[in-house]
């Protein structure tokens, strides 16, 4: 099998379960903290918040139109797609943190996912039998133009935050197909002469 729709909130889930094992109790105080969320939402009082802001498909596979998932039914071939997230301080908590506190926090969590920017899709998805590139975390190459541009549209003012693409992660199809089956063979034999003085 291959890796099945849940994998984006799968990704979105190992992320912040990192964070919360890496970031606790120091610099942040409770897993609790942290939290898979957009800057746009109201009144939640979370310190950390991981926002998944855009998904790009990232063009076709070099496989065969189908694959094979048995003697005789075809699968169309996973495609590959990039995660964009957002890293961000969430500036409605509560907790009072001043700006040295917000830096603490920030180069924390970019240690952590630095330090562990590599996960086997097999990890997120144990069910999995095929053999899976790694999804790797990388810094997502923004200006600061492009980065504001993220916070003006969900109409929040620009704040220092983390950006990063996880890819390529693989999105299995459901259309399965069962093949043609042989029904009839016919074989025809020829002889080029016969052997002589028989």
């Amino acid at each position: 099998m291959v890796a099945d729709y849940p994998i984006i909130a799968d990704v979105s889930s190992y992320m912040v379960q990192l964070l919360r094992e890496k970031m606790c109790p120091e610099p942040i105080p409770s897993p609790n903290n942290i939290e898979v969320s957009s800057p746009a939402d109201q009144d939640v009082d979370y310190i950390l918040g991981l926002y998944l802001y855009d998904i790009r498909e990232e063009g076709e596979v070099s496989v065969p139109p189908m694959i094979g998932t048995g003697k005789t039914r075809l699968q169309k071939p996973p495609r590959p797609y990039s995660l964009y997230y957002m890293l961000f301080i969430n500036g409605s908590s509560q907790m009072g943190l001043k700006a040295g506190d917000v830096q603490k926090i920030i180069g924390r969590a970019a240690q952590i996912i630095n330090d562990r920017s590599v996960v086997d899709p097999r990890r997120l998805q144990t069910w999995l039998d095929t053999d899976e590139p790694p999804i790797v975390f990388t810094p997502a190459k923004l200006t600061l133009e492009d980065k504001v541009r993220v916070w003006s549209a969900i109409n929040k003012p620009y704040q220092v935050s983390l950006f990063y693409k996880a890819c390529p992660v693989f999105l299995s199809s459901e259309v399965v197909v069962d093949s043609p089956r042989v029904t009839e063979a016919q074989f025809s034999l020829s002889f080029r002469g016969e052997r002589e003085g028989g």
